[in-house]
Order: structure tokens, then sequence, then C-alpha cells
């Protein structure tokens, strides 16, 4: 069964994974790379996309046991018997902005983004797909690289310790809902 590194863009999803591959000595499986080498992909206002059901079709023809699975469609692509465990991503919505900015994301898809991220749509629905036992959140905000991967590698362990994520309440004791929330 294959690792898996998920989040929303901009929470070091990549960044990782190409220093936990290397120490793991597992093959880095990335799921937009696939995606736009595979099909196809329709693009629409800045944004792609992708046909999931013809692209989990693709990932299961090529994952493997050493797989490092890596991108924010993994609980979309993946089932629960070709994954050991999956690791989420998590940052600070305030942080965000300044990365989704440098990306020159439009207003639109930065909102969608933050959106998910503060609502926590990612670990939710992970944690539907693949269980809760399977599935561990990581508050990248203020780590450093070094620090995360050693946090993902007490998952193997059995030392690891949840980060609590709640950016709902943080949004909500700084009021700023209507910063985030256009709808």
């Amino acid at each position: 069964m294959s690792l898996v590194i998920t989040g929303n863009p901009g929470v070091g999803k990549h960044t990782v994974s190409k220093l936990l591959a290397k120490k793991l000595d597992y093959e880095i499986l990335d799921i937009n790379k696939i995606a736009l080498k595979s099909f196809k992909v329709k693009k629409s206002s800045g944004t792609i996309d992708v046909d999931t059901k013809k692209l989990k079709n693709t990932i299961k023809k090529i994952i493997t046991k050493k797989s490092l699975v890596v991108g924010h469609l993994a609980p979309y692509v993946l089932t629960k018997s070709q994954v050991k465990a999956v690791i989420i991503l998590r940052k600070n919505p305030y942080s965000l902005i300044s990365v989704y900015k440098e990306r020159k994301y439009t207003r639109q898809k930065m909102i969608e983004n933050l959106d998910s991220e503060i609502l926590g749509v990612i670990a939710y629905d992970s944690i539907k797909k693949f269980g809760k036992n399977n599935v561990y959140q990581i508050d990248t905000t203020k780590k450093t690289l070094a620090e995360i991967v050693k946090k993902i590698q007490s998952i193997f362990e059995n030392d690891f310790k949840q980060d609590k994520v709640d950016w709902l309440t943080l949004v909500m004791r700084k009021n700023d809902l209507k910063k985030f929330f256009t709808y």
C-alpha cells in the first residue's frame, strides 16, 4: 500500500514529498502531472477540470507499494485498499494568502482554496474515504521542512500526535468570515 501526501494548494505537498521520498526510497506519483500528461484536460477560468474516473483508472495501473502519491485530488482518485497512510498538510489561511498572491491566483481561485482550507474539505473527504485511523493532519504553518518530515516519520514509529487544526474558529475569532467567504 502507498503513502499519500495531500492538502490544499500552497501547504507544501511537493516540497515535503521530495525530501520524504528520498528518505523512504519511494517513487513520487504526482497526481496533477499524471492528469496533465494522460488526458486532455479542460481549462476554465485559470483552473483545470480533471475527469477523476479516468484518472483513478490510470493511477490504479501505475501505483505500487513504494509510491508516494502527491496531490489534492488523492481522496477522489484513490481507494482505501491502495493506501497505507494519508498525511494531510494544512496551513493557516492567513499565511496562504501571500502564497496565492505570489502564484498570481485569481481572486476567485484564492477564495475557493482558502475556503476549502478553512472548512477542512480535503481533511473531511480523506477521513470519510480512508478512515480516521489512516489519516494524519500536520499544520505546516511556521514549521521547517525538517520538522514536517520528522513529524511524518513519527507516524511510522507510532509516536505521532495530531496537530489541532481549526481555522474556522480562528477566522471567526478575528471576525473575518466576510474576508474569506463571499457567499
